[in-house]
Order: structure tokens, then C-alpha cells, then sequence
């Protein structure tokens, strides 16, 4: 059931949109500094490295809609812990379990779509990120709108840790993934995991599939990185309060979501690959000079224009790592954490720029993502032509 995959996306990028819009009031609830900022991004994913790959390997050789429904339940918890922290170190710890759920919850069912339609995953990947847009969009008004009528921050991490559950039920109905084969154990045996870990070891020696992990990882400075500090830059480096902060955000979500829109039927015209080409050199461009123009209106267009062309990047890479693999999409939950390993570490490394030097400086390592896609993407699609891997 199509919806049901949908659902779960826009939830996953709702709380992430609400989340990032919501920095600068946890930056004052907590009395944080960029540090512990940058900590609060980095170390859920040093702890999805370790969970992540494991649960990417059982998805294939056991039974994935446990992992998916287990996920979707550990979510709702971090978010009521969000919720209801008084102190650093749980608000941590909330952010901290947060991550591999959202990985068992969401990656799961992403791969579980994309092996139902082989033929259709960049036009779905689309829709995935079309229905994603419309969260990440709608999280800093919610937001917004939380703190006008006065249920605050912490009474909407409850209301989305509700939406979380409707959610799970709703995947609990809905959602069955095949299995792998025919009378699964009641837990995993030591020889299925053993063949899955054989398999992402496999995968590992494709060159195609190392260019998909780094480029992913890159291409996510300038989408989920760029948003996780876009609400702090607009509010100590520009001076806007944090509930216009939180609209500027909303602008840059907003014409990224009419990008998404329009790209779903462009697909269907234009290579993906060849799009993407053309709109990393139009963000070169443009990135330098958002972080350079000094007026505010400008700096809305400019960020305006940056969330339209970044539209797809996501999608369209998303698919070609899906199409490097083959269908054994458990096995991109493993890569993904592989390529984390780089890119987990930026948030962190910017907090200690943006301390030591000041957050304006530390921007300009975002730049790096649209410089490693001009030099890393390939003339044509590897991906259609790569062997299936072997187990």
C-alpha cells in the first residue's frame, strides 16, 4: 500500500523540520554552545554506526517488519524524552536513540518500497522526497504555530511522539514486507547474519557503490546539514528573532517542496543524472553567495533559489545506490552508516569552527558538498551496468 510508505516519510521529515527550526530555543533552554550543539547532531550518528549496520543486514535474513514496527516505537519514546528533558544529558541521550530507530522505522520502509517497484525507483524516490519536502516544510511552522498558542516546544514533541504511534499502527496494518525465506526463526541465527555480513563485504569491493556512499554523504551538506544550522545562522549571524528565523527556514522548505514537486514529472522526461549536473553548478554559485550578500531580502532570495536547485539531489542519488546494489536493499542501511563515518563527524567539526571562529566562517564548509558532486559524479549511469553482487 503505497500511502503507508508515504506517511512514514513525511513524519520522519516533519519532526526533522521541527527539530531543526527548534536549535535556537534549545540553544537557550540548555545554555549550549556550539559544541554541544554540534554534539547533539554527531553522536546519534556514531551510535547509528553501531546499530544501523546490523539491523541493514537482519532486514535481509530475517524479519524486517519487526525491525520497522520496533523502530517506529523507540522513535515515540525519544520524542516524549525530547519532550520532558530538563538537562543536557538527556536531551542527549533523546537525540542519541533517536537516530537507529529512525533508521529501522524509516530506511527500512524506503528499501522495502524500493524493492516492490525496481523499475520505478528514481520516479518513487521522487514521490518519497516530494512527500518528505511537504514535512520538512510544514516542521518549522508547526513549530511556529506551537509557540504562538502556547503549547510550546516540549507539547509538540508529544503531539508528533503521537502522530509516531498513529503511525506504527497504521504500519502495523498495513506494511508487510516479504521474507527472506520460508520458515524464519524467532531470532536471527549467527549463519544468516553471517551470509548478510558477507554480502555487504561483497558490495563493498564495487567502486559504483563506494561513489554512491560518498556522494550521498556529501550532497547532504547542503540539505539536511545546511537546515540543522540554517535557523542558528539566521538568528547570530543575521539578528532575526528565532520565530522569523524559523519563517526563513520555512522559505528555504517551501521552494525546495515546489523543486520536489516539479521534479516527479521531470523524471519522467530528463536523465536524472543529467539534471543534477547542471543544478551543482548553479548552487556553486549561488551558496557563495548567499553567505556574502549583506542584505536580508537578498539573502532570502538567494536562499529561496538554493532550496529550489538542491531539489533531487536526495532522490537521485538515493536511486542510483539502489540500482548499484540490486535489490538487496538491506545492505544500503549498512552503506549509508559506512559513508556516516565521514559524514557524521561534519556537524561536529563545524560546531568547533563556529567556536572558535564564529558561525559565518564555519558555513563555508557546506561548500564542499556541491564541490565533491562536480567532481564525483559520472558522465553516465555506472549504476545500469553494474553486476549483481554476489552473496
Amino acid at each position: 500500500m503505497t500511502p503507508i510508505y508515504l506517511i512514514i516519510e513525511f513524519l520522519d521529515e516533519l519532526i526533522f523540520g521541527a527539530q531543526g527550526a527548534l536549535m535556537p530555543l534549545l540553544q537557550t533552554d540548555f545554555h549550549l554552545n556550539y559544541i554541544q550543539i554540534g554534539l547533539l547532531f554527531s553522536l546519534p550518528g556514531y551510535m547509528s554506526l553501531l546499530i544501523e549496520p546490523i539491523l541493514g543486514i537482519l532486514a535481509d535474513v530475517w524479519k524486517r517488519r519487526f525491525l520497522i514496527l520496533g523502530g517506529g516505537v523507540i522513535l515515540a519514546i525519544s520524542l516524549v524524552l525530547t519532550s520532558v528533558a530538563q538537562v543536557f544529558y538527556l536531551l542527549l541521550f533523546a537525540f542519541i536513540i533517536f537516530a537507529p530507530a529512525s533508521g529501522a522505522f524509516v530506511s527500512l520502509t524506503q528499501s522495502t518500497w524500493m524493492d516492490a517497484d525496481p523499475d520505478r525507483r528514481d520516479h518513487n524516490m521522487a514521490c518519497w522526497t516530494f512527500a518528505g519536502s511537504i514535512g520538512v516544510v510544514l516542521g518549522p511552522l508547526a513549530l511556529g504555530a506551537a509557540l504562538t498558542i502556547g503549547l510550546g516546544w516540549r507539547g509538540l514533541q508529544l503531539v508528533l511522539a503521537a502522530l509516531t504511534v498513529v503511525a506504527v499502527i497504521f504500519a502495523f496494518r498495513y506494511l508487510h514486507p516479504p521474507l527472506p525465506a520460508e520458515n524464519i526463526p524467532p531470532f536471527p541465527t549467527f549463519q544468516s547474519f553471517l551470509d548478510g555480513l558477507r554480502s555487504a563485504f561483497s558490495a563493498l569491493r564495487k567502486p559504483d557503490v563506494i561513489r554512491w556512499i560518498l556522494l550521498l554523504e556529501f550532497s547532504d551538506l547542503m540539505l539536511d546539514t545546511l537546515l540543522a544550522f540554517l535557523a542558528l545562522y539566521f538568528v547570530n549571524i543575521v539578528g532575526l528573532s528565532p520565530q522569523v528565523a524559523a519563517l526563513a527556514v520555512a522559505v528555504w522548505t517551501g521552494v525546495g517542496l515546489l523543486g520536489d514537486f516539479l521534479l516527479i514529472p521531470l523524471l519522467e522526461r530528463v536523465s536524472g543524472l543529467a539534471y543534477l549536473r547542471v543544478s551543482v553548478i548553479i548552487e556553486l554559485i549561488l551558496f557563495p553567495a548567499f553567505l556574502l550578500v549583506p542584505t536580508l531580502v537578498f539573502k532570502l532570495i538567494l536562499l529561496a533559489l538554493l532550496g529550489f536547485f538542491n531539489s533531487g539531489w536526495y532522490a537521485i542519488l538515493k536511486a542510483e545506490q539502489y540500482k548499484s546494489i540490486h535489490g538487496q536493499s538491506g545492505l544500503v542501511l549498512v552503506l549509508d552508516n559506512l559513508g556516516a563515518l565521514l559524514g557524521k563527524s561534519i556537524p561536529l567539526a563545524i560546531g568547533f569552527i563556529a567556536e572558535s571562529y564564529g558561525l559565518g566562517l564555519a558555513m563555508w564548509v557546506l561548500l564542499a558538498g556541491p564541490i565533491a558532486l562536480f567532481f564525483g559524479l559520472p558522465r553516465h549511469n555506472l549504476a545500469a551496468n553494474t553486476d549483481k553482487l554476489e552473496p
